[in-house]
C-alpha cells in the first residue's frame, strides 16, 4: 500500500471513528402513565415562581405566583392582583387564611369569602397542588388523556377541565410549564417560570 492510499485510509478510518462517537443516545421509552402518576402524586415537596391569569366572563386579573409546598401545607403568594396589590395564603389540610396587602388577616370562611370577592371564584386549592405538577387529585375520580410521551395532555376532575400546553423536564420528571384550567366562564393560565424540588 502506497503511502497516499495509507493516509486516505487513516482518514476515511478517523472520520467513521469520529461519526461513531458523535451519535446520539437512544432516546429510552418513557415511563407508561399507570407508573408516572403515583411517582407524580407522591411529590409533596415543591416550590414554583410563575405568572397566573384569571378570568370571569368580563372581568379578569393577572398576578405573578409562588408555591410553595411542604407536605399538606402550602405557601401561597399572589403579586398584584385584581383589588389588593398583594396577597399571601397559608393552606392546610382543614385550614386557610389569608393576609391581604393592607395587613388584613382572615381565617376560614371569612378568607374564603373574601377570595370569592375580590377574585370572583373560590380557587380549587386542594386540587391544584397535584394538576400543577401534571397529575390527577387521588381524592376523586378523574378522567384523563395522555399524549405520546406519557404526560397529562386534558385533565376532567370535579367539575374543571386542566389543558396541558408545555412541559418541562426537572430532575428526571416532566411538569407542566402552561396550563389552563376552566370550569364554566372561568378560565385560569398559569405559566411557570422556574420549578424547584
Amino acid at each position: 500500500m502506497t503511502g497516499w492510499s495509507r493516509r486516505g485510509s487513516a482518514v476515511v478510518l478517523a472520520g467513521l471513528l469520529s461519526a461513531c462517537a458523535t451519535l446520539p443516545k437512544p432516546i429510552a421509552a418513557p415511563l407508561p402513565w399507570a407508573q408516572r402518576l403515583p411517582a407524580l402524586q407522591a411529590i409533596n415537596r415543591f416550590e414554583l415562581q410563575g405568572r397566573l391569569a384569571a378570568a370571569t366572563g368580563s372581568e379578569g386579573f393577572s398576578a405573578g405566583l409562588r408555591w410553595q409546598q411542604q407536605d399538606e401545607r402550602a405557601s401561597i403568594d399572589l403579586t398584584a392582583p385584581l383589588g389588593f396589590g398583594a396577597a399571601h395564603i397559608e393552606l392546610g389540610a382543614a385550614t386557610l387564611q389569608l393576609t391581604t396587602s393592607k395587613g388584613l388577616t382572615l381565617d376560614s370562611s371569612a378568607a374564603v369569602d373574601e377570595l370569592r370577592a375580590t377574585l370572583g371564584f373560590e380557587p380549587p386549592f386542594s386540587s391544584l397542588r397535584f394538576w400543577m405538577l401534571g397529575a390527577s387529585d387521588p381524592a376523586m375520580s378523574a378522567q384523563e388523556s395522555v399524549d405520546s410521551q406519557q404526560r397529562l395532555a386534558r385533565l376532567e376532575q370535579g367539575g374543571w377541565q386542566v389543558d396541558y400546553g408545555e412541559y418541562v423536564l426537572v430532575q428526571q420528571q416532566w411538569l407542566p410549564r402552561r396550563l389552563s384550567v376552566t370550569r364554566g366562564s372561568l378560565r385560569l393560565r398559569l405559566v411557570v417560570d422556574a420549578w424547584h424540588l
